[in-house]
């Protein structure tokens, strides 16, 4: 597998509403691989590779383009940006980092997101244990406020800068959250020459607030199965009891069972698995406690689809040093490809 390609989407910016950066990677990517390819009123990026099976079903694989990011909202007499989030943030996370702010004319500027808090030099005991709250932190460009103000509009993106990194076994980057599935879904239409249904591949928007590009994609398309490509977590790291880490990087692709938007059709589940251990894809279950993919909006579209998710382990969801491991990666692939191909 090409992971130049993950490393040039993990690096794009993309938050939810503002994801063509990513669709014009995709778009370029796939050009002359699939039989049709277009966007949709949402921005989805729909690519259609049509099987020549008379059986052939209509399978809708959705993986969402966006990363979690923010809004610029305010901008004050000082020339710090207030920023609204797209997604959900634990503030823990978010100390010290450096951003980009995607301005209306095109150009970019860098800046550092702090909370304005105190240095421990100052700080109080209690103010050193307290966790700030997301509407406490800014932006700092270092620019004074006349340019700022002339460089920057309301609702302008930001987003976290972190530089892909491949360590051999694992990679690690930031918005892996769904780019890695972006990566997977590109290679599987690149690489299954004629598919055993009619493949709807949807590179979905919006999913970080919501499922939106999944649900209107869904109902457009009206596919009779729907598998959703998402990370989940894999808390088998320190500090988490071993009942609690979902899914164990490294252990191979997760076949879902649940989330808090979705119960996986058991029949469907089931063919999956059977595929799993009938060609030796390595593979283990996942039961989310609180989070929801993409098959959450197609499993209620219109009279309901069969739908369920595959999803990769990664470790620090939701940060800028997601995880996943390429055995992962690569047995996802296998088994979609078991499935399509």
């Amino acid at each position: 597998m090409d992971y130049g390609l993950l490393k040039q989407l993990s690096e794009a910016p993309g938050v939810p509403g503002r994801e063509e950066r990513v669709r014009e990677l995709i778009s370029r990517e796939l050009e002359g691989a699939v039989d049709s390819l277009e966007s949709d009123a949402m921005g989805n990026l729909i690519a259609v590779k049509t099987s020549k099976k008379k059986k052939a079903k209509r399978v809708m694989v959705s993986a969402h383009m966006d990363e979690i990011g923010f809004y610029v909202r305010f901008i004050d007499d000082n020339g710090f940006l207030r920023v609204q989030n797209l997604g959900g943030f634990d503030t823990r996370n978010l100390f010290a980092r450096p951003v980009t702010v995607h301005t209306t004319s095109g150009d970019v500027l860098v800046g550092v997101m702090n909370p304005g808090v105190k240095p421990v030099h100052i700080a109080t005991p209690d103010e050193r244990e307290t966790v700030p709250k997301l509407p406490e932190f800014f932006v700092d460009t270092g620019l004074d406020a006349d340019t700022v103000k002339a460089s920057v509009r309301l609702g302008d993106p930001v987003t976290l800068r972190q530089p892909f990194e491949d360590l051999g076994a694992v990679v690690t980057g930031k918005a892996l959250d769904d780019r890695v599935n972006c990566f997977v879904l590109a290679e599987l239409l690149k690489n299954v020459k004629k598919p055993a249904h009619d493949v709807y591949a949807v590179f979905s928007v919006q999913e970080e607030v919501g499922l939106r590009g999944a649900q209107t994609a869904a109902y457009a398309l009206e596919p009779e199965i729907g598998i959703a490509l998402d990370t989940t977590l894999a808390v088998d790291i320190p500090g988490t009891p071993t009942e609690q880490r979902v899914t164990k990087l490294g252990g191979g692709v997760a076949i879902k069972v649940m989330d808090s938007s979705a119960i996986s059709t058991r029949w469907l589940l089931d063919e999956f698995v059977a595929l799993a251990e009938g060609h030796a894809v390595p593979h283990q279950f996942e039961l989310l406690p609180l989070g929801g993919t993409d098959a959450g909006a197609m499993q209620r579209s219109r009279g309901g689809v069969a739908s369920l998710t595959l999803s990769i382990p990664s470790r620090y969801v939701h940060t800028v040093t997601e995880m996943v491991a390429k055995r992962d990666v690569e047995a996802s692939l296998a088994l979609l490809t078991h499935y399509l191909g």
